[in-house]
């Protein structure tokens, strides 16, 4: 697996704290990175239709989408947000994608490793399960060897095959985007897999400079966490109901909200 590689339309410029130069992609890129969705195929495609107006109104310029990883577990619909995605980078679409922690422990399960498994429920896998079309009463019934063979039946190699290309991380210009984020004091060539999917405090609490401008989910804020040398866009869609996307085009940087709150006020 290679290493380095609306309900509410809510737009608005980001401030940038000062202390260091402005992060920027190259000329003519434009990229939509997109938090942790954890099952919330809802908010994914009202998000994803906000891209698609924010993009058209911009006018021409190559376009990605980057999704930072942690599509499946804790909300409704895993299985419906990764056939959604697979459906949509199939279709030509110019969307890339960034190997959660979750994904991890998902594809290690299918795998046929019982101890992923079981952390895997831990973690919001019973969700995932139903979402595959486990019953209620099967997932009850089951223990974790039979579980995981109901899972193994459930779950479509193309899911499994989409799933195992994820990149772990993408460096654009200035902008270098992963899940969880980096070990201080490491080069890029030199990050460790589990880091860039599971490291969390000695990342958060750092002000080093990792050589760009970090973009990542994997740690939950309330709001977008805008640092000198990092900006967090995991805003907990799956409890929250506030899906969040960072959008980048030379040194600008604005957010689109997808927040099913302000939806239901304005219904």
């Amino acid at each position: 697996m290679p290493l380095c590689t609306m309900v509410l339309k809510r737009l608005f410029k980001l401030s940038r704290p000062s202390g260091r130069p402005e992060a920027s992609l190259p000329a003519g890129r434009r990229v939509y990175a997109i938090g942790d969705v954890h099952g919330r195929l809802d908010l994914l495609d009202d998000l994803l239709a906000q891209i698609a107006q924010d993009d058209a109104r911009r006018g021409s310029c190559e376009t990605d989408i980057i999704m930072l990883g942690d599509l499946i577990d804790r909300g409704p619909e895993s299985a419906g947000v990764v056939e959604r995605l697979r459906l949509l980078a199939s279709h030509g679409r110019r969307i890339r994608f960034l190997m959660g922690n979750h994904e991890e422990i998902f594809l290690k399960a299918l795998g046929g490793d019982v101890q992923a498994l079981r952390l895997l429920i831990k973690v919001g896998g019973k969700e995932t399960a139903l979402s595959y079309g486990i019953t209620a009463e099967e997932y009850l019934a089951c223990d974790f060897d039979e579980l995981l063979i109901l899972l193994q039946r459930k779950v479509p190699q193309s899911h499994v095959d989409f799933l195992s290309g994820f990149e772990d991380c993408i460096v654009l210009g200035d902008c270098i985007f992963v899940h969880a984020g980096l070990r201080p004091n490491l080069p890029i060539d030199e990050q460790r897999t589990s880091d860039l999917r599971w490291i969390r405090k000695e990342f958060i609490d750092s002000d080093a400079d990792f050589g760009g401008l970090v973009i990542h989910g994997h740690n939950v804020t309330d709001e977008i966490d805008r640092r000198n040398n990092r900006i967090g866009i995991d805003t907990g869609a799956y409890a929250s109901g506030r899906l969040t996307a960072l959008g980048l085009e030379g040194s600008e940087q604005w957010s689109l909200v997808a927040d099913e709150q302000a939806a239901r006020l304005s219904a």
